[in-house]
């Protein structure tokens, strides 16, 4: 068995993901406020999409991880993206 070193994540850079995870998370809560009607499911779901991403890449550290997990992880997520869009079809044609 083979050694692999593990990459460590500086503090800062985890601190700067962090913060910029509360921002949005302000920003979905503000938008739910203010109702923007149809708008604000799309943008709500576009920052929900990007905080996923952030939270993959470097609390989970995804981003250093060997690529058969970022093809596992990407398989994963396009299924659920095809399970939301079906829903989303059959809500439009109800």
């Amino acid at each position: 068995m083979e050694d692999k070193k593990h990459h460590i994540s500086s503090f800062n850079s985890l601190l700067m993901v962090l913060i910029g995870l509360f921002i949005m998370t302000g920003i979905s809560v503000m938008i739910t406020e203010i109702h923007f009607s149809t708008f604000s499911v799309g943008v709500a779901l576009l920052l929900a999409s990007i905080k996923g991403y952030l939270v993959l890449t470097y609390f989970m550290h995804l981003k250093y991880d060997e690529p058969i997990f970022r093809i596992m992880v990407f398989l994963i997520l396009l299924l659920f993206a095809i399970v939301i869009g079906i829903t989303f079809i059959d809500y439009l044609l109800r």
